[in-house]
């Protein structure tokens, strides 16, 4: 048996968690706004994180099989899986453009798995690995701030997901170098890549809740599982040396198979932008203001008690100015008009 084949069923399984827990997520961001972040006290939140630490043991496991230009892909499934499970469990059915977007990510995902080669073990050294943390680091919090200039809440929480996703695939590529230069006889000496992935890891988490906040499950989780692969992908081609087979011919498809890929996630995500949009403009649609009645001419003579407003004179000419509005009789030149207007 291929030794990709354990680093498929392991990533197949592990986007299989992933989209458990980004249900979840979603489902916990719409409930508690006011922690979108961190909700500590919200139980369904910690089952979120246990499906999620669960789906990063099985990558984990999975790249220590398998290439990250294999892996990563993969883990795009995420949302292809989410798509039947949100149907089952949360009664969320996709519609037709929906699943249209879900047979084109599957078709490149399958067609980037045809064409992924074997790699020998690389890694970065100390140097390497210093350079790309804080490139990394930069970009995260460049992207975070950014996003938080945003004020429509789809955008916004789309830039989060983008910074999830740059925090994800980078800690891939870290988990990937520990695997390669792991020994247990000096453990201690792969401590500064386990911090950052840490750092990365948890990061990306609350990076992620926070992008569910009112702008559903589609559009964040797509942007994750876009986002993740493409950087994990580009580090592991340019650094790790990964290749694709038959050379710059099957390079040149894989690129096509991850235009295709890449074209049905986005089409995942602005089928659920329609459909988001189309539900708030619903209630103004189905229920329109009512109209304003004509104000009585009786109710413009009720005047309050501790008022005192001179009654209108019976020959003055045109003694009411539009409806609901009383002019007083000027009886001697003055220099002010007093009015009592009721609604």
């Amino acid at each position: 048996m291929s030794s990709l084949a354990p680093a498929v069923v392991l990533s197949l399984v592990s986007a299989v968690a992933y989209a458990a827990g980004a249900i979840m997520q979603e489902h916990v961001a719409a409930s508690t706004s006011a922690r979108p972040y961190a909700p500590l006290h919200h139980a369904a939140w910690w089952v979120a994180v246990a499906l999620n630490s669960l789906g990063a043991v099985l990558h984990v496991m999975a790249l220590a099989y398998g290439p990250l230009s294999l892996v990563q892909p993969l883990g795009a499934l995420t949302i292809v899986f989410a798509l039947p499970m949100a149907a089952l469990f949360v009664r969320r059915r996709a519609g037709a453009a929906a699943w249209r977007g879900a047979i084109m990510a599957t078709a490149g995902l399958a067609g980037l798995l045809a064409l992924t080669g074997e790699a020998d073990t690389h890694s970065l050294d100390g140097g390497q690995r210093a350079v790309l943390a804080g490139v990394t680091f930069g970009s995260v919090a460049l992207i975070f701030l950014a996003a938080q200039t945003v004020h429509r809440p789809i955008l916004r929480s789309v830039g989060l997901a983008a910074a999830a996703g740059v925090a994800f695939g980078i800690a891939s590529v870290f988990t990937k170098t520990v695997a390669v230069d792991w020994a247990w006889s000096a453990p201690l000496t792969q401590w500064p890549s386990l911090l950052a992935i840490s750092v990365l890891a948890i990061g990306g988490l609350l990076l992620s809740q926070a992008s569910y906040r009112g702008a559903g499950l589609a559009a964040p989780l797509a942007t994750v599982t876009v986002v993740n692969p493409v950087v994990a992908a580009a580090v592991g081609i340019t650094m790790f040396g990964e290749t694709f087979r038959y050379g710059v011919p099957g390079t040149v498809f894989a690129l096509g198979f991850g235009v295709v890929a890449a074209g049905g996630l986005i089409m995942l995500t602005t089928e659920r932008l329609k459909a988001a949009r189309a539900e708030a403009c619903a209630p103004a649609e189905a229920s329109p203001p009512p109209a304003q009645q004509p104000v009585r001419r009786s109710e413009t003579r009720m005047l309050h008690a501790d008022a005192q407003v001179l009654p209108s004179d019976r020959d003055a000419a045109r003694p009411e100015v539009g409806e609901g509005v009383d002019v007083g009789a000027v009886p001697r030149p003055c220099t002010h008009l007093e009015m009592e207007m009721r609604p």
